[in-house]
């Protein structure tokens, strides 16, 4: 039994690449007074890495001398922290009351379709990851999605497609 958790405690060190492990120091040395600030932790790590890779828990939890039960707690319970990794494009629709009296749901549809992907989901090739929420207060200018921070609205699906094909020729220039 005893061998088998040091096993499990070897591979996931083994997944942290030595250079991951230099960051995370950097990070908790910021924090050295106050190693117990956990979200501010996590929330640097997300910084850093636009996700919190699962296993950085367990060696967060090394580290800090805190249950990682406890850490993933407090990482599951704030809707800012994501466990899965992003694409390049992050495509955030919002699906509130003005965006979806306005048309968002078959440009979400059209998204999902063109992805390959549902809200929540990455594209295979890392390269776009595509949201739903509830509101993005930008109502006056519904439908809205926003994409890696920039805000689009009064959107069609032509719009989308047209935003989609430009992000492709950017990227592959």
């Amino acid at each position: 039994m005893e061998a088998d958790k040091l096993n499990r405690n070897r591979e996931i060190f083994q997944k942290i690449s030595p250079n991951d492990k230099k960051e995370i120091k950097v990070i908790l040395k910021s924090f050295e007074k106050d190693n117990i600030n956990i979200i501010s932790i996590l929330q640097k790590i997300q910084e850093r890495y636009r996700y919190i890779p699962p296993h950085f828990i367990f060696y967060l939890s090394k580290k800090l001398n805190i249950p990682p039960a406890e850490i993933y707690s407090v990482a599951t319970f704030y809707t800012q922290f994501r466990f899965n990794e992003i694409g390049k494009y992050e495509i955030v629709c919002c699906d509130g009351t003005a965006c979806h009296v306005k048309g968002i749901r078959p440009m979400i549809t059209f998204l999902e379709k063109i992805l390959g992907i549902t809200p929540g989901e990455t594209t295979e090739d890392k390269m776009f990851s595509l949201e739903s929420v509830a509101c993005l207060g930008c109502c006056a200018i519904s439908p809205v999605c926003i994409i890696n921070g920039k805000i689009y609205g009064n959107l069609t699906t032509n719009k989308i497609r047209l935003l989609l094909k430009r992000i492709a020729k950017e990227d592959n220039e």
